[in-house]
């Protein structure tokens, strides 16, 4: 007995040394395997390696009352991918974007904001259209540690809600003031009728606009809001035209201030019109024909400006779609080349990009020139244009 038990002893022992050197090789495969994996995660967008695509998502509106906001950034988009692509990728890998079509709806974002964290091929993303829309989902984004680039939105909260929210656009406490003084400092106007978006982003312009119009000493003889799905502002121009302004201020997109400038002549309100940097573009020529001839804005985009990163950019747009671009389509083209300026430099990891855009500095834009972020993730030192409508065409206006 005493035999067997010695034995088994002796069985066990040799078991154990036969056994120890496997072990030992399966923890050096297992800590091997745990270390690609972490790598793989600090590549980012599970960036894999090798030749894998980087993805960007993107978040905005392909349908629905803001579709043709979307279709802009859509040429921006690929405009930039063309020449980044073009030229080798970022890392020596492709650089793609999917795009989640939300209608610009604040109940749809935080969907999609769902569906790109969980997702590791996406590295970060860029939208949504509106601010309602970007800040329903920043909390998502931020609690995920993905990056949130806003391209077009400017409520000035929009970076507030962390360190992975960032923007590429101005905000309204520098556009709003900028376009009461063209109102009234520059163009002698101080008799006001304010038509505005009944959203966030116009409620938040207007108040802001309203207090530097009145600081410089105009005064607000009517101020109604409309809602964005609203075609029929006769009405709210009827009011305005009893009013007498002597001018007519727009918190508009460049689809519906064209049709209020329309409608305008319908109701006989003669009075000159300035518009938020929102209603420039193309589009809104052709949207408002003659209607819109003599109108107003300020644009931080203008494509007959002579800086040297402005016509490469225009040259490239007309020859690749056969038209000029407008603004919606420059911050989306700057969009990507900062996101993929910051992968080049900095890594193409989630937390690696976020740190980047923190870092990096002169980056090469469009509609800055060489640029920097902030203290407040918002590009510095945004540059407005003054233009007017005139012979069909927006042109440079000097005060």
């Amino acid at each position: 007995m005493i035999r067997i038990n010695m034995m088994t002893s002796r069985r066990r022992s040799a078991l154990k040394l036969r056994i120890a050197p496997v072990m030992i090789v399966v923890l050096v495969l297992l800590l091997a395997a745990c270390g690609r994996g972490a790598s793989s995660e600090s590549e980012g967008q599970g960036a894999g390696a090798g030749n894998a695509p980087i993805v960007i998502g993107v978040t905005g509106p392909l349908t629905g009352d803001n579709a043709e906001y979307g279709k802009q950034w859509r040429k921006g988009f690929d405009l930039a991918l063309d020449e980044i692509n073009g030229a080798g990728g970022v890392r020596g890998r492709p650089l793609e974007y999917v795009f989640e079509d939300t209608q610009s709806d604040p109940k749809q974002t935080p969907a999609v904001a769902q569906k790109f964290v969980a997702d590791s091929k996406i590295a970060a993303v860029i939208g949504d259209f509106s601010s309602p829309a970007s800040m329903a989902a920043s909390p998502i984004y931020q609690r995920a540690g993905l990056v949130q680039l806003g391209i077009t939105n400017s409520h000035p909260d929009f970076t507030g809600t962390g360190d992975y929210i960032w923007s590429n656009t101005s905000n309204q406490r520098d556009d709003a003031p900028y376009l009461a003084r063209l109102t009234v400092q520059d163009l002698q106007k101080k008799k006001l009728a304010v038509l505005y978006q009944n959203t966030d982003w116009g409620k938040t312009t207007v108040d802001l606009f309203i207090g530097k119009a009145e600081e410089l000493g105009a005064e607000i003889v009517v101020k109604e809001a409309y809602l964005t799905s609203e075609k029929d502002f006769r009405p709210i121009l009827t009011k305005a035209r009893d009013a007498n302004p002597d001018a007519l201020v727009l918190i508009s997109y460049y689809n519906d201030g064209a049709l209020i400038a329309q409608q305008r002549q319908s109701v006989g309100l003669d009075a000159t019109v300035v518009g938020i940097g929102s209603v420039y573009s193309p589009q809104f020529i052709r949207l408002g024909g003659e209607a819109v001839e003599g109108v107003y804005t300020a644009t931080r985009f203008y494509p007959g400006e002579p800086r040297e990163e402005v016509q490469r950019f225009v040259e490239a747009y007309r020859e690749k779609y056969g038209e000029d671009p407008d603004s919606f389509s420059a911050v989306a083209y700057d969009g990507i080349k900062i996101l993929a300026q910051v992968i080049e430099q900095y890594g193409a990891g989630r937390k690696e990009i976020r740190d980047g855009l923190e870092a990096v500095k002169d980056l090469e834009t469009v509609l800055y020139g060489k640029a920097s972020f902030g203290p407040d993730r918002r590009l510095q030192n945004p540059r407005f244009l003054p233009l007017v409508v005139r012979d069909g065409k927006f042109t440079l206006w000097q005060p």
